[in-house]
């Protein structure tokens, strides 16, 4: 979750002020508003810009005279204030740039795992694959000859496969003839070579990873 840095109003008005007198809009010198007509202007209370120009006199900024004004000192603390602000921003933009890193990082190590572990099951499946142990593979609801007999669908002359069982509902039928149906959610146990678990995959449209 990210975090935003709120300034406070007194503090944005501060920083307006301070980019006014640097841009030359007031000179060394001048006088500022009151703080009533400044109230005014930026719509706030004159406590507001009590607060603002109290920082910009801490930082000497301005001079605030009793019965004569808001007097302003130096461009110069008004640029060094206004580059502190500018800092800031920069970090924030870091900051945001990091969050949004280990954002990806997270994904990808998620993708990561997803995939290894993927790999890991298909290269036990492979491991296993030989004339006698029988691979298992279910029937998606995708495969385009459901309801089709072995013998139809010539489950061998495609995959090289042999189905020796049908896992069905909790019940196992062994050794299935050529007619028996190949229904979606049926577990096939094959036998063959090395090369028969991803041609049954392709044939039965099943993801190898």
């Amino acid at each position: 979750m990210e975090h935003k840095i709120q300034i406070p109003t007194y503090e944005k008005i501060a920083i307006d002020l301070a980019n006014r007198i640097y841009n030359g809009s007031f000179k060394i010198g001048d006088k500022l508003h009151g703080r009533s007509t400044l109230a005014s202007e930026y719509k706030v209370s004159p406590e507001t810009i009590r607060r603002a120009v109290k920082i910009l006199e801490d930082v000497h900024i301005v001079k605030s005279n009793r019965g004569s004004g808001i007097e302003v000192l130096s461009r110069e603390k008004a640029f060094e204030y206004m580059n502190r602000f500018s800092n800031l921003e920069s970090v924030r933009d870091l900051e945001k740039q990091v969050h949004n890193i280990l954002l990806e990082k997270e994904r990808l190590d998620l993708y990561l795992q997803d995939t290894l572990k993927k790999i890991l099951d298909y290269s036990g499946r492979l491991r296993n694959t030989n004339p006698l142990t029988p691979i298992e593979i279910e029937v998606p609801g995708n495969f385009i000859h459901l309801g089709k007999t072995i013998s139809e669908v010539k489950f061998w002359q495609n995959t090289g496969g042999t189905i020796i069982g049908i896992k069905r509902e909790g019940n196992l039928i062994v050794s299935p003839g050529p007619y028996v149906l190949i229904l979606e959610k049926d577990i096939l146990l094959i036998v063959g070579d090395e090369k028969i678990y991803p041609q049954v995959c392709h044939f039965l449209n099943v993801n190898l990873l």
